[in-house]
Parts: C-alpha cells; structure tokens; sequence
C-alpha cells in the first residue's frame, strides 16, 4: 500500500517507479481521488464547526429575546443536521475510492532492481557449486520418481491434475527434507518455529498483498475464508494492527506448512512432473524489521536459503529480479535456481523478497522508534525450502544409472543413516 501524502510530495517520482514496472502514470488520478476526499472533509469539518457554533447560538438568541434569529439559526442547524451525514457518507465513499485505487497497486522497484520485461531480463549474481557429472544417460524427476513412490497417475485421478500421491522411499524423503529444512533455519539462523493457521480471513491475505488482485490464484472456502498459498500470509500478519517495541524487533519466524494455489495463470506450464503443484510444503522464512535493518535483513535472509542448498551440495546460482519479473508486493527479489540436470538448466527453488513498508501498511503493523513515534515496519518473506521442488533436485543431481538415488550427507541422518533410495523392482 502506498502513501498518499508521499504521492503528493512528489508525483512524478512515484509514476517514475511505476514506469520502472512497465505501468502508466496513476499519480494524476490518484491525486484527483485525493482531492475530492480533503474537500469533502473540508467541507465535513466546516459543517460540523458551524452547527456547534450555531447550536450555541440559539441559546444566546433566546435569552436575548430575539426570536427571529433564533428561527433562523434552528432552520440552519436542521439543515446541517440532513446535510452532515450525507457528508459523512460521502467521506466514506471517497475514502474507499481511493483506498481500492491504492491498493491494486504494485509495490515500487528500489534503485537497484534491474530493469527488464521479464525472467530473460534477470542479472546473475553468482553461481555455487560444482555441477555433477554423469557417465551413463541422465533422466528427468518425472522418470526417476514413480519408481521411488512419486505416483503421479493416482493423484490425478483422486484429486484432478496438479496433484501427486507421494508415497513409500519418496514420502520419507519428503518427511526428512521438511524436517531438515525447519532444523537449519531455527537452529542455524535464529528463526522461531510457528504452527500457523492454513486458513485464514480475507484481511490477512489482503495484509499481504494476495487480495483483492490475485484471488483467482488462491482457494476459498465456503465460509469466505481462504486456504493459505504461502505461510508468508499467516506468519506476516502475526504483528497485524500492533504497534511493536522497538526492543521486539527483529522478528524472525518460520513454518512448514502445506501450501496451496490454483496456478491460474500457469496454463500449460510445468504440466508433467512434481514442479507446479495445487498443494505443496514449504519452509517459509518470514522477518518483521526496523526500516534501517531490512538492507542487510535481505542479504542474511538470502544467505539462509543459501545454505540450505549448499549442505545439501546441489549447484544453485542467485539471481536479482528485473522490475518485470517481480512479483506484487516486492521492492528487490533474489531468486535461488537451482540445477536440474535432467532438464539441463537452472530452475527456481527459493525466493526472497524485501517488501519495505508495503505490507506493514496493509496490515497497520508499526513499532515505536527512539523518538516514541509509531512507524511502519519492514518485512520480508523467503523460501528456506520448497519440498517439492528440493526433491525434484535431489532426484535430479543424485541419481545412479541403476535407478537408485543417492543420499546428501546432511540429510542421512533424517532418514536413519540410509544413504541410497532404492527403487521398487
């Protein structure tokens, strides 16, 4: 959610951003909408004023025995007294006006963000790892998988396409891998293990940025509550309406959680395979940080998703979104892909996004800084570990000719010390 006054402040820096996004000026109209609810306050405060002053009036009139000017000022109160809420209403409709033009629009891009219409428009940043190298024909996840439990076949037939029953070496390897991913992240990185609610109201997922503008991506119940896309809605909106202390922050939280999405808009894409899912799990980093830590928040954020994927020695490189590529509440995304051998090219696993003060806006989400003022926070969301996709890359990098998946180091353990998966004969 953006500010008007600051819109106000400087109009053409904020179509300038904007701009950046590939979206046409809004200040103008923006500030039109603006306009018309400070005169209709204007007015409002003025009528309130003037019946206070008139209502006070009357009495003097009175007791001076002039009753011709206590007529009149008791026709004019009555008809402030009609006119006054239908200013009132008009102060609401002018507000929401301008809140719903506010609130379907993107986040600005920081000074840094590249440029560009879309993925091909992303600079690299670095590359980690060595990628592996195999003496025999390199097959695909979707290949490897069924022998291991990924039955593709009878999720589609329980629950439709873009569903995969997970079952026997494959279930246990997604078990260890969401486990393995919490265990990092809380132990390593200072994250705090939460068990959100999957469902929640359309305030949270307004907070967040998923409504009104993306509801055709999520899932509604019939109640009117909606099915979580991402733990980011539930564990951002935990600081909703609070004004925190200043000694509070930062706050740091995780959860594995399923997570659930139409794909609305993915027709076509990803269709074989474990990769684009309706319900997948993740470990979800969330930070809440005061406005001058959020640069290096960013960076530490990035650099825990990093590490996952490095002690589980899969190549991966770091990639910063261009203004086109971002998604609606960024203002600087770092996306993680990972290499996928079988497919022969990198693919995006984590993403890890500063939001500045976007969201903390949306949700009412302040804390008091030295000077005791009430300001907005900043948050930050990332991906520490996608399941599905960390198992399609495991599969990927650690498959043996013979059909067998070899296991990381790392991830032995979660599994009781079993370093091979072996497929069903």
């Amino acid at each position: 959610m953006h500010d008007i006054r600051l819109i106000r402040d400087d109009p053409e820096a904020f179509d300038a951003g904007l701009a950046r996004r590939g979206l046409p000026p809004m200040a103008p109209d923006l500030l039109a909408l603006d306009e018309k609810r400070r005169a209709v306050i204007t007015e409002l405060q003025a009528g309130q004023t003037r019946r206070n002053e008139a209502s006070k009036a009357i009495g003097a009139a009175k007791a001076a025995k002039d009753e011709a000017t206590a007529s009149a000022l008791m026709a004019e109160v009555a008809t402030l007294k009609t006119r006054l809420p239908e200013l009132e209403e008009e102060e609401r409709a002018a507000e929401a006006a301008l809140n719903d033009a506010l609130a379907a629009i993107p986040n600005l891009p920081l000074d840094d963000v590249p440029a560009g219409a879309d993925e091909d428009d992303n600079q690299l940043m670095h590359e980690r790892g060595p990628k592996p190298v195999f003496g025999f024909d390199i097959r695909e996840h979707d290949a490897i998988g069924p022998g291991l439990g990924l039955d593709f076949e009878t999720g589609v037939a329980l629950a439709g396409a873009r569903f995969t029953l997970v079952r026997g070496a494959a279930a246990r390897l997604n078990r260890a891998l969401g486990q393995f991913g919490l265990d990092v992240l809380t132990r390593y990185h200072g994250y705090e293990e939460v068990v959100p609610p999957l469902l929640v109201r359309s305030e949270a997922m307004f907070g967040t940025g998923q409504l009104p503008k993306f509801a055709e991506d999520l899932f509604q119940t019939t109640d009117g509550r909606w099915l979580i896309p991402t733990s980011e809605v539930s564990l951002t909106n935990i600081v909703r309406e609070k004004i925190l202390a200043a000694d509070e922050l930062p706050l740091r939280f995780t959860a594995l959680t399923p997570c659930f999405r139409s794909e609305a808009g993915a027709a076509g894409r990803d269709t074989r395979g474990f990769i684009r899912q309706h319900q997948f799990e993740k470990a979800e980093m969330v930070s809440i940080v005061p406005p001058d830590q959020s640069e290096a928040e960013h960076e530490r954020m990035t650099a825990a998703a990093e590490d996952v994927l490095t002690r589980l020695g899969l190549p991966f490189r770091r990639m910063k979104l261009c203004t086109g590529d971002m998604g609606f509440s960024a203002a600087r995304t770092y996306d993680l892909e990972v290499w996928l051998p079988g497919q022969g090219r990198y693919r995006e696993i984590s993403s890890c996004s500063t939001c500045t003060d976007f969201q903390a806006r949306r949700m009412n989400a302040r804390f008091r800084g030295e000077d005791g003022k009430p300001a907005f926070v900043h948050t930050l969301n990332g991906s520490g570990l996608v399941v599905g996709r960390m198992m399609v890359a495991i599969l990927e990098n650690y498959q043996q000719e013979d059909g067998a998946v070899a296991i990381p180091d790392a991830l032995q353990p979660y599994l009781g010390g079993l370093n091979r998966l072996e497929p069903k004969a």
